[in-house]
């Protein structure tokens, strides 16, 4: 007897397929707002390799939250910026922001990351 697969479709997984990531999350934030160039992102998040930055960056992109934009000179120049998609997460990754700060906050942790609290996060 041959077993029926099930396939299963869950908004949360979803949500985190889309914005899970090494870094995924830490990038749309500091393109909540801004353009921003690869070495740019590379600097507000050291902790990512050039090689881990780029992987995740194409993630974003082949999942429409971002945009990437190449111009033509030389040497090249790339941009980044939140697609229409990536501009629709943005209360999420601000309740995200508030709730881990709350939490920290709360049990005495010290926040020391390149995330800082975006002015619009206020609740």
């Amino acid at each position: 007897m041959k077993r029926e697969i099930v396939k299963f479709n869950c908004p949360v997984d979803t949500t985190l397929d889309m914005i899970g990531g090494k870094y995924k999350s830490l990038i749309l934030w500091h393109l909540i707002d801004t353009t921003l160039r690869f070495g740019e992102l590379h600097k507000l998040i050291p902790q990512a390799t050039s090689k881990m930055l780029t992987q995740q960056l194409r993630e974003l992109e082949d999942n429409h939250m971002i945009v990437r934009t190449v111009y033509p000179v030389v040497p090249p120049k790339v941009e980044y910026q939140l697609s229409d998609l990536g501009k629709s997460i943005k209360p999420i990754l601000i309740a995200m922001y508030n709730w881990g700060a709350d939490y920290m906050n709360t049990n005495g942790i010290n926040i020391c990351c390149s995330m800082t609290k975006h002015k619009a996060s206020d609740h």
